[in-house]
């Protein structure tokens, strides 16, 4: 049993324990993320403190995504003509500025919320071309063997953030003011610049491009066309698609859940938020220990996500919602983390970083839309109606990834791991 439990250690904490270059990224990216939370609550919570409306914290969360809609499509292009880790230090810098500026005004007591969703939109921007680059360094980082697991990892610590980094902020809010959260912010970018300069980029894995890039508008075709003929990506993308713009958008729900629903006040729905985060932390651990990127495993998640949603719709109990939120947090990491290395590991390098481009597209790109649309839903049949739509669909999906993947050819298994000067002779 002992025995067993090292092995289990050993596999789920693979990457950073035979890679240095993600050991010093995953150290920057803890600080790092946590910081970003804390941004997060403290964005909304000065928007609530400025206007008073919850229309307007819908507004700002608009401002965040949008940029997704618009320049999401493309992303990936630009991604794929650049190297990944010097675009990582420019959208990391990008953020840190607009970390102070947003400290500078919320401390010199002169913002106003235009401010606030300008610099929202602004960050949604350089995140825009910054995930799907980060996602990408994650395979040169690790390779082909490992990547599942270190996407998995990557799943665990955003989500152990998010847990720790809004109960971060909110001690901060109340003990010092929120402006200093921006400015926790703004210095935790450091650790993330730092470890980026401190890589050894000789143990960097090779990626092979052609000699001349393709334009914005051919290359965003180029990726489209491996899309359309590669059946197990697009049926990820659109599983993505339709459960993310449905079924995920607890951002919206859970508010409104504690409030009118279990009828309790913000103490409930910090708990209620931690046990989603609780849960996801758990699949995204139990992901990175199966090391692998699983088509069945994405279809149990998918399900399994649909029906704790079914589930949840009718209670009324905080503590069974709070069961019931971790399962769906563990079944929403299970079938990301599957998804997002399954498209990965079938993309050739010179297209990888437009595929995980189209990848978060597909999962940020309707947010607006669904976050409207489940607002509504809750507004006319409460988050009753909001989740028992959500998991239908979702369990739509998983009808439909079976169905269109029950007579795929098995893949084969993963690469041994294999070292990136070898690669590289």
């Amino acid at each position: 049993m002992t025995q067993a439990l090292v092995r289990l250690n050993r596999r789920t904490f693979a990457s950073l324990q035979q890679y240095p270059n993600y050991r010093l990224f995953f150290g920057g990216q803890v600080i790092s993320v946590t910081g970003s939370w804390m941004q997060n609550i403290a964005s909304a919570w000065l928007i609530v403190t400025l206007t008073h409306s919850p229309v307007a914290v819908g507004v700002l969360a608009l401002a965040q995504f949008l940029p997704f809609t618009i320049f999401g499509l493309f992303a990936g292009v630009i991604v794929d003509r650049f190297d990944n880790r010097k675009l990582i230090i420019g959208t990391q810098a990008v953020q840190m500025v607009l970390a102070a500026v947003l400290a500078a005004i919320a401390l010199g007591g002169v913002a106003v919320p235009w401010m606030v969703y300008v610099i929202a939109f602004m960050r949604g921007t350089v995140l825009v071309l910054d995930v799907p680059a980060r996602q990408s360094f994650t395979y040169r980082m690790v390779g082909p063997a490992e990547l599942p697991n270190a996407i998995a990892l990557n799943s665990s610590l955003f989500n152990a953030s998010r847990v720790i980094g809004p109960a971060l902020g909110g001690l901060v809010i109340a003990a010092i003011g929120l402006g200093f959260c921006f400015v926790a912010n703004a210095v935790s970018f450091l650790a993330v610049l730092a470890s980026l300069l401190l890589m050894d980029e000789r143990k960097l894995f090779p990626l092979h491009h052609p000699d001349v890039m393709p334009t914005i508008l051919r290359g965003t075709r180029e990726g489209l066309a491996f899309v359309r003929r590669n059946r197990r990506v697009w049926v990820t993308l659109l599983i993505v698609t339709v459960v993310s713009t449905l079924s995920f958008n607890l951002n919206v729900i859970l508010p409104v859940m504690a409030s009118k629903t279990l009828h309790s006040g913000p103490q409930t729905f910090g708990i209620i938020s931690a046990s989603f985060g609780a849960g996801a932390l758990i699949g995204a651990l139990v992901s990175a220990s199966v090391g692998r990127a699983s088509w069945r495993i994405l279809a149990i998640g998918t399900g399994l996500f649909g029906l704790a949603e079914l589930l949840l719709a009718p209670e009324r109990s905080v503590w069974a919602a709070c069961v019931l939120l971790i399962v769906l947090g563990a079944a929403f990491t299970t079938w990301t983390s599957n998804a997002n290395s399954g498209v990965q590991l079938e993309a050739p390098d010179h297209l990888r970083g437009r595929v995980v481009g189209l990848y978060f597209y597909a999962f940020n790109g309707a947010a607006p839309i669904g976050g409207l649309l489940v607002g509504w839903l809750s507004a006319q049949g409460g988050t009753e109606l909001a989740l028992a739509v959500g998991g239908i669909a979702a369990l739509a999906m998983t009808a439909v990834c079976v169905v269109a993947l029950r007579d795929e050819p098995a893949r084969p298994k993963p690469l041994e791991r294999v070292e990136p000067t070898a690669l590289a002779a």
